[in-house]
């Protein structure tokens, strides 16, 4: 799809990795009826418990993006460490002494370091200083952007080329950029001051509780094939969607009116399977053009609690193309 005007999403989506519901505890501003699209079922469950709804399971951006760029800063002399240390946002600060955290970097690493530093941090010239002054490169991946602006448009692609060059990836605290190089190869590790935000919200359980739910991924030296693998569940791979999927979970295709059966009746019923490479082993069997409009591949709030991620196929009989179909639309076509 083009991409000079990025299309709005009909719904939220989730913006980095989350040990919460996938959003924040103040999540009012999302809109009830909405749709919430995740990550992983882990969120969808927690999300259910606290009273969200309408959950949709679709995995992180950062899978799609491994799906069209494979050999995107594929590098056989990997080397070097890039560290990243836990950052503040525009809203809220963090408080942490990031020279102590420089030293202790220079303590463990074994090999050249880079730091990447959220913009804000990047833009604070004494923390930059920290850092530089012990021989550490220093990066940003870039700003935030908006739906109006293209800063940070390719904040993800310079993240995988930047993770494909180094050996490992370190932080501070678990969090997604830990979980992206581990599932292109990196060794990982947790270590140095957590560091806080401002009012941290208790929600989240602090860092005593990611030490509880993840203690094997803390410490200067991490299971590389375990950590690959938790970033596999928390990333949601099995959970990538079809291009038709999206589009239709998105609100950029939308249901129109089946035609009626005499002109459903003139139409062959095509027969041929086909497989998405990037949507795991599962197999979409074409579907009458006249079912097609109402969404194939529906993932039920009932069928993720059961544990089961197999795509649905919405078959809509002939005699019920019409109205009854309409109603169901675009949200019994799609995986919840």
């Amino acid at each position: 799809m083009p991409d000079e005007a990025p299309k709005r999403i009909q719904g939220f989506l989730q913006h980095g990795w989350n040990y919460l519901h996938g959003f924040p505890p103040n999540d009012h501003w999302c809109s009830p009826g909405y749709p919430r699209f995740i990550w992983s079922d882990v969120l969808r469950r927690r999300g259910w418990s606290m009273g969200r709804r309408g959950h949709y399971l679709i995995g992180a951006p950062w899978i799609y993006l491994l799906y069209l760029e494979p050999d995107l800063g594929v590098r056989q002399d990997r080397e070097g460490t890039i560290w990243y240390p836990f950052h503040g946002w525009e809203k809220y600060s963090v408080s942490g002494d990031h020279a102590r955290l420089a030293d202790e970097i220079r303590d463990v690493e074994i090999g050249p370091v880079t730091v990447c530093l959220y913009w804000l941090e990047f833009a604070n010239p004494d923390i930059r200083r920290a850092y530089e002054s012990r021989g550490f490169r220093v990066i940003c991946h870039g700003e935030r952007g908006s739906r109006w602006d293209a800063r940070g448009r390719d904040f993800l692609r310079k993240q995988l080329v930047e993770l494909r060059r180094h050996r490992r990836v370190a932080s501070n605290r678990l969090g997604s950029a830990l979980f992206y190089g581990a599932s292109v190869g990196c060794e990982v590790a947790v270590y140095g001051d957590p560091m806080q935000y401002e009012d941290e919200r208790p929600e989240y359980g602090g860092t005593a509780r990611r030490m509880r739910l993840w203690p094997e991924l803390h410490g200067t030296q991490v299971d590389t094939e375990l950590a690959a693998e938790v970033a596999r569940r928390e990333l949601g791979f099995e959970y990538q969607a079809t291009p038709e999927e999206l589009r239709r979970m998105f609100g950029w295709k939308r249901a129109r009116s089946a035609p009626s059966a005499a002109v459903t009746r003139r139409r062959p019923r095509p027969t041929a399977a086909a497989t998405h490479p990037g949507a795991g082993a599962a197999v979409r069997a074409d579907l009458p053009k006249a079912a097609a409009r109402f969404g194939a591949a529906a993932r039920s709030e009932e069928g993720a609690r059961s544990g089961a991620g197999a795509v649905v196929r919405a078959d809509l009989p002939k005699a019920a193309a019409g109205l009854k179909g309409a109603e169901a639309g675009e949200r019994g076509g799609v995986r919840r």
